[in-house]
């Protein structure tokens, strides 16, 4: 018997695949170990020796020498052969004897497809693997259910959202409605944490399934007609996956959300919803605009096709097709894609007029000849060109060209004229010789960079970098918005994120804890080591709880240079619980009186938040409670910021 391992499925054949290229990549060998141990076991029953091998393709060397760690370990480096090459790369003949029997692989991401699992079977099919061969797992079936969502529908449907706005701006015009908006794909989301934005308008349905034991097709189409469960708009689909492991069907793993609390299918008595996990997610697909009327127990048509690596869906009602919109020549090349998160936050009547608020303000106060806009902001950009006669200048460095480009599409709508407008695009530094020699009276900034999505909120400080490196071009009393950054704490009980970065010792009986320090595990090590802090949005986090008040870590000040900063405070727990880390953002103060803050905390969904993990779990409690003795009453925090790489320091202790 011949077996290739990594997380891709063959018989005899166990393959690990990693999200980057579409091959069996074997990993840290746990498939591996596994596939040879059930090998082992089967010829002990048979009363007979095995001569089969796992064949384990790996062609990171940082994770081969791993590998090699945890075989050794585990005493089976001289069972698991390593192959240093992508599946695709390998022989019959000359990297494995045979062609395999078995595969066994893990190429799965919360979409399915998008590890390339398409790719990576048909090469197996065609090259390395016996005809009908076994697999784990058996099978894989994506269902899908229709859903009604205003706060989905706010996470791309800009044009409409910002019809409510009252400062008049336009980002997505009228006859240039998707010239801002979000890739049209899914979007992996935790959909438990939405159980009460959502009505749900269908039953579950089956989309596609995909046998791991034959070839599969690179496109598939399926038309299916869902009867409505209730009247409503459908503004998303949500889907999910169940894996059917074994060949008889008594064992299957389910990515479903909460609510599909039970078997919908007979045949999946056995079906397993796990807790809260981060690597497998639900899908939300967006219905364009702002979605379709329907009314119960009339038929939605919906058409779902898949390539290689993804899922998409067109949805027909009353013979209507639900579009997501045209795009002449002109407005495709000035068209913006961003985040759903960036694309809310732009359609945020509250958050538009703090920062229309703010601007006017200052507009009042002061006379202003240039303004710079130092980040992508195409927001701030049309407000100011459109309430003041100021010359602006945006410097937009990651959406460069297509800014300008995007700019000159909505100007007429927005009434400004580009004329007032410069985009420097790639020149990396303004000087005097961009500004004619004029000092720059307003700099400004949400701040938001375009890429920077998604990472850490301190990140977003870069606007105090390129405060600092313009310096030479501000006049002596420039007005700078934000004018200030406070970097903002809360202690809290994460048990399910804690428990997702927590460290491996035995997994499935395989040591493991040589991995730790290489994949970065927060959880449950060793006091003298520290884990880094990780972005999150702590809504999706499952099982959440404050433990203590939010409170100040220190301050960063924008009118003068990026420097150095330190801060320490002492905070009182209001609530009993165990404490498994500090949930940090960044609250943004827009004027001098700090009567207008922007704030990235929890409470606010657009926004990551960074975590930083304990190693271990602390039990807190309050001040008069009848707790147990060993209960911290409080907690001492002090962070660190180094402006030569960006870097925030966070240390801690329990009183």
């Amino acid at each position: 018997m011949n077996i290739l391992t990594g997380n891709q499925p063959f018989d005899n054949l166990h393959v690990v695949p990693t999200k980057t290229g579409d091959s069996i990549r074997a990993g840290t060998g746990l498939l591996s170990m596994m596939a040879a141990r059930a090998m082992d076991s089967s010829g002990a029953k048979e009363g007979v020796g095995t001569k089969g091998i796992v064949s384990a393709c790996e062609t990171y060397l940082p994770m081969i020498k791993l590998l090699r760690k945890v075989l050794h370990i585990n005493g089976l480096e001289k069972k698991i052969r390593i192959i240093p090459k992508r599946s695709d790369e390998v022989k019959v003949g000359f990297d494995i004897s045979s062609h395999a029997d078995i595969l066994v692989s893990e190429i799965l991401d919360s979409e399915l497809l998008g590890e390339g699992l398409i790719p990576t079977l048909q090469h197996a099919h065609d090259e390395l693997l016996v005809q009908n061969p076994r697999t784990v797992p058996h099978r894989a079936t994506i269902y899908g259910q229709l859903v009604e969502s205003e706060f989905l529908c706010k996470l791309h449907d800009l044009h409409n959202c910002e019809a409510k706005a009252l400062d008049g701006k336009r980002l997505a015009p009228v006859g240039l409605e998707t010239i801002i908006g979000v890739k049209p794909q899914q979007y992996a989301m935790h959909c438990n944490a939405l159980s009460e934005d959502i009505r749900l308008l269908s039953e579950p349905f089956k989309i596609f399934e995909f046998d791991f034991w034959k070839r599969p097709d690179s496109h598939g189409i399926t038309d299916l007609h869902i009867n409505a469960t209730g009247d409503g708009t459908v503004q998303a689909v949500i889907s999910w996956w169940v894996l059917q492991l074994d060949y008889e069907g008594t064992i299957f793993y389910s990515t479903a959300p909460r609510w599909i609390s039970f078997p919908f299918n007979t045949e999946e008595l056995q079906t397993h919803s796990p807790n809260w996990c981060d690597h497998w997610k639900q899908c939300v697909w967006f219905v364009p605009g702002t979605g379709v009327s329907i009314v119960k127990d009339k038929q939605v048509h919906i058409q779902a096709v898949h390539d290689d690596i993804s899922v998409s869906y067109n949805l027909k009602y009353d013979n209507h097709r639900i579009d997501p919109g045209h795009y002449n020549a002109h407005s495709r090349d000035c068209q913006l894609i961003l985040s759903p998160e960036r694309i809310a936050i732009y359609g945020d009547i509250d958050w538009r007029f703090s920062m229309l608020t703010a601007l006017r303000n200052a507009l009042q106060e002061k006379v202003c000849s240039l303004c710079v806009v130092a980040d992508d902001s195409v927001f701030l950009t049309i407000l100011i060109a459109s309430l003041s006669t100021s010359e602006v200048i945006s410097v937009f460095p990651g959406i460069q060209e297509k800014g300008a480009r995007y700019l000159q599409a909505v100007a007429d709508a927005n009434g400004f004229s580009m004329d007032c407008v410069k985009v420097l695009g790639k020149k990396r530094c303004l000087t005097m010789d961009d500004t004619n020699q004029k000092k720059v009276d307003m700099l400004v900034g949400e701040p938001f960079y375009y890429g920077n999505e998604g990472m850490l909120p301190w990140q977003n400080l870069r606007f105090w970098k390129e405060r600092t490196i313009l310096d030479a071009v501000l006049s002596k009393d420039v007005w700078i918005m934000p004018c200030k950054g406070i970097l903002k704490a809360c202690a809290m009980s994460l048990p399910d994120l804690w428990k997702s970065r927590c460290s491996l010792k035995k997994v499935e009986g395989f040591e493991h804890s040589v991995v730790n320090a290489s994949l970065g595990a927060c959880g449950d090590i060793s006091a003298s080591q520290e884990g880094p802090c990780l972005p999150y949005f702590i809504w999706q986090c499952g099982e959440i709880k404050e433990l203590s008040e939010v409170f100040t870590v220190m301050e960063f000040d924008f009118s003068k240079p990026i420097s150095p900063c330190f801060g320490k405070t002492k905070v009182e727990f209001i609530n009993t619980g165990l404490c498994h880390g500090f949930v940090l953002w960044i609250d943004w103060v827009l004027d001098a009186e700090s009567s207008i803050v922007l704030s990235t905390g929890p409470d606010h969904r657009y926004w990551k938040q960074g975590v930083k993990l304990l190693s271990k779990p602390v039990a807190v409690g309050i001040q008069g409670s009848c707790g147990g003795t060993d209960e911290c009453r409080s907690t001492e925090v002090e962070a660190s910021f180094d402006p030569s790489n960006g870097e925030l320091t966070i240390n801690h202790s329990f009183l």
